[in-house]
């Protein structure tokens, strides 16, 4: 019981989250079931089970412009900060580590400490993937949800379009449709807004022991500094 608990307490975020996002995904699905429903009926049609949504690409193309959406804030954001500075803020580095930062500083190579993984302490292309690692899965999980949602959506596009009794598209002349823009573009400027605004309002506010947030009794020019 005792390394359950402990389990639970040292995951606690994770799990957490994990559990949110189950509920709002069962949530969206009941939700978007009724809504399509809905849609079916006034159009005359035969309405669909449940089973028959989740499966369907309606379904899968809202939740894989949300899924590429938030991967992309994540890789954007994890690149970007990189070189990208903000006076003041915990969400940047202290103005004068812009860049890559020296090998000393990131503890790789000769600077490895014993519990370094293994791939910080050698040399090559294995140190440079891995110094990389973290955005390049960020990348590959927008490209491949972004990608996703490009054929869904496609699906759903023409299913519509076959219900109108208009012709279908091909997945290449929906990719210039306005649909898969509009549903592109208005998670993306969600997302950037929301990553700026948490960049600017946590030089000025505070959140008392949170680690994304500055100690409440820091200066506001601070940069770079935690919480904990």
């Amino acid at each position: 019981m005792k390394g359950f608990l402990r389990f639970l307490r040292e995951n606690g975020l994770t799990l957490a989250f994990g559990v949110c996002f189950l509920l709002a995904l069962a949530g969206q699905a009941i939700a978007g079931h009724a809504d399509f429903n809905n849609q079916l009926v006034a159009e005359d049609l035969a309405p669909m089970s449940f089973g028959g949504y989740l499966l369907s690409s309606d379904f899968a193309v809202d939740v894989m412009e949300n899924w590429q959406s938030e991967y992309l804030q994540f890789f954007l954001y994890i690149f970007g900060t990189v070189w990208l500075l903000q006076r003041g803020s915990p969400e940047s580095k202290e103005l004068h580590k812009a860049g890559t930062e020296s090998d000393e500083d990131q503890k790789v190579g000769a600077h490895a400490k014993p519990g370094s993984p293994r791939w910080a302490a050698v040399g090559g292309v294995r140190q440079a993937c891995y110094s990389r690692s973290l955005g390049i899965l960020m990348c590959t999980l927008f490209l491949l949800s972004w990608l996703a949602q490009s054929v869904t959506g496609a699906a759903a596009y023409n299913e519509q379009h076959l219900r109108e009794l208009q012709a279908p598209v091909s997945w290449f002349d929906y990719l210039g449709a306005a649909d898969f823009w509009s549903r592109t573009l208005q998670n993306w400027q969600s997302e950037l807004l929301a990553v700026g605004c948490m960049a600017v309002f946590s030089v000025y506010l505070r959140q008392r022991g949170s680690p994304e947030s500055k100690p409440v009794g820091s200066p506001h020019i601070a940069t770079g500094v935690e919480g904990g």
